[in-house]
């Protein structure tokens, strides 16, 4: 809320307690203390006159039938009373006593007048102030009382902090948007030549890959007015707030041309149009398509650009998508491992990192993390180092935050029995010993029984030595079975399994699930693929998988998905059987150290296998 409407919310607010203030103050003044300095009751007002204490009245008439008086005592002392208008004994008494009586029409007192005035027009002046507040509140920008259909985007200074010098890991989205910059500094550059820059811009890109970032850099690039604001913003509960909200926002970029206007979260606004049992949201597709007539309005000149940012390209609806409004797509993906490093140099600029710390093997430890993990990585590794007392963040420090961030912090609190404790670190060992036997899959970084985050009672931590894009049907045969390492070991040592293999099993069956219905990984079904997305149901588009196969095909999906998974779980079988010596050796240190590194892992490995070759 900016501090306008603040003042006019108080201005109203104090006008009307003070109205209601002097209402009750004035009224009380007029009916209870009109006249006089002091007030004598009526019975001892006729004592007085009998004492011969009286020596002038002054009597009022009054509309109620009573008489309002005053009086001066033979003291010289002034007072006030209100007597009966047909009582006859006062006047007996009077003439009785000689007392000089003094006959005046009724007495109107200032505070009667005022009191009367704002009793009977009291409320038509509120009324009318409070509609004026209401005008000079809807006149008066996005707080006012009237002003839903203002919009709520903010701008931001020229020349922020935020550089593209602060960006990284995103060359490619750096380049593209540089040439928008170029346009809004050298608009001529382009126009001479008769291109036309696109008019909006969407950054696609899943959760923490820097897409917001990458407009703020934008905004301190441009040195040209940047309006901000979220998909959210524009729908309310009222039907039309929302439409009229984006023809503000356009308005006032028409006026401060050239400039950018950013929209994030565009995918809150920007839904698939009639996607839902029974039709669509009414304010959400009126919101969308005055956004839509306003991108396909521009003239090529006006200079005013569109940015958009969503992790759901996939629901936005195609007419959004369409040249002449978002012609350009820019995807802004998980970085790479030069794209790593260099994130993690950025985010290391302002913290203190000792010098035997090399950012290039964090890494190649850290694929698959996004621009958000990286930075929230380097946060955990400095809150780690004050916790520890250190001077510098060191490697193991940012080792630990590795963890943290993939599987939670420690839980050492946790109480485990020796007989739980046993069976995980067999779990553990299993999936260890089964991942370096089979070829093409990632090296084992860590083994820990160090209970962490929600649920998790161990770990085994593999982390790929390169960024791998694709996957052959080998590599997924044989990662399931490292996933099901863990339940062979347990059924091979305890003879019998336990639940800490429910994850390890729904993530098995799902991943032979697509290797049989998307990939075309299985002889008996061929290459096909089995089912296809829904694209519209309530809550948006693929959230589930239409079936257009038989009751005899999906009985071979199953029975193909069973023995993918069979199969795999009794090559774990084999090979923790055939090395039982070496799975007794590694589970026994993983209890007694609790967390083996991946160099002394290789360590145990090569002395088993030294001592194996010895022995013929």
């Amino acid at each position: 809320m900016n501090s306008s409407s603040g003042r006019n919310r108080f201005s109203l607010s104090f006008w009307f307690f003070l109205f209601l203030i002097l209402i009750i103050f004035f009224n009380y003044y007029s009916t209870v203390k009109e006249i006089g300095p002091k007030k004598i009751e009526y019975s001892k007002l006729l004592n007085e006159i009998k004492n011969g204490n009286i020596e002038k009245i002054i009597l009022y008439a009054n509309e109620e039938g009573l008489k309002n008086i005053e009086g001066i005592k033979k003291d010289k002392t002034q007072f006030f009373s209100t007597v009966p208008g047909d009582d006859d004994t006062l006047y007996k008494l009077l003439h009785e006593s000689n007392v000089e009586i003094i006959a005046k029409p009724p007495k109107t007192t200032l505070g009667k007048i005022i009191g009367n005035f704002l009793i009977y027009w009291g409320p038509v002046l509120l009324l009318v102030l409070f509609l004026f507040f209401m005008y000079r509140g809807s006149q008066g920008g996005a707080g006012g009382a009237l002003s839903f259909a203002k919009s709520k985007a903010k701008l931001a200074q020229i020349g922020g902090k935020v550089t593209f010098n602060d960006v990284a890991g995103i060359d490619e989205a750096k380049e593209e948007l540089k040439e928008i910059i170029d346009f809004l500094k050298d608009p001529k550059k382009f126009q001479k030549l008769g291109g036309k820059i696109p008019k909006g811009v969407l950054l696609l890109g899943p959760p923490g890959s820097g897409k917001t970032l990458l407009a703020r850099a934008i905004a301190g690039e441009a040195g040209v007015p940047f309006f901000s604001i979220s998909g959210s913003d524009f729908v309310e509960m009222f039907v039309g707030v929302g439409a009229a909200r984006v023809r503000d926002l356009f308005e006032q970029g028409k006026k401060n041309a050239p400039c950018i206007i950013f929209i994030d979260e565009i995918d809150a606004v920007g839904r698939y149009r009639g996607a839902g049992l029974g039709g669509g949201h009414d304010e959400r597709e009126q919101t969308l398509n005055a956004l839509l007539v306003e991108m396909d309005g521009f003239e090529s000149n006006t200079g005013v650009i569109i940015i958009a940012a969503t992790n759901r390209p996939d629901i936005l609806d195609p007419a959004l998508l369409r040249p002449g409004r978002f012609d350009r797509q820019i995807v802004v993906d998980r970085p790479d491992l030069k794209g790593r490093e260099g994130i993690l140099k950025v985010h290391t600029r302002n913290v203190l990192l000792d010098k035997s710390v090399d950012l290039s093997i964090i890494a190649r430890r850290t694929s698959g993390f996004s621009g958000a993990d990286l930075a929230n990585l380097v946060n955990e590794a400095a809150l780690l180092a004050a916790r520890r007392d250190k001077k510098a963040i060191t490697i193991e420090e940012l080792e630990e935050s590795i963890d943290r961030v993939i599987a939670g912090p420690q839980r050492k609190s946790r109480v485990i029995s020796d007989k739980e404790k046993k069976r995980i670190a067999y779990h553990e060992s299993g999936h260890a010993l089964v991942a370096r036997f089979l070829p093409d899959t990632n090296p084992v970084h860590k083994i820990s029984i160090i209970p962490r985050g929600y649920g998790a009672l161990g770990y085994t931590l593999q982390l790929p030595t390169e960024d791998r894009f694709l996957a052959t049907q080998d590599e997924m045969l044989n990662n399931i079975s490292v996933m099901l390492g863990g339940r062979a070991a347990e059924e091979i040592i305890f003879r019998e399994v336990s639940t800490g293999a429910s994850n390890d099993l729904e993530r098995a069956t799902e991943i032979a699930h697509k290797m049989v219905c998307e990939f075309g990984m299985s002889s008996k079904l061929g290459n096909s693929t089995y089912g296809k997305s829904s694209k519209e149901i309530f809550l948006g588009k693929d959230l589930m998988r239409e079936k257009n196969y038989s009751e005899k095909t999906a009985q071979l999906i199953d029975a193909e998905v069973k023995n993918i998974v069979d199969n795999s779980y009794e090559k774990a079988r084999n090979i923790l059987k055939k090395h039982k010596v070496l799975l007794n050796k590694i589970a026994n240190t993983l209890l007694e150290k609790e967390i083996i590194e991946g160099d002394d892992f290789e360590k145990i490995f090569n002395e088993y296998n030294g001592k194996k070759k010895k022995n013929g």
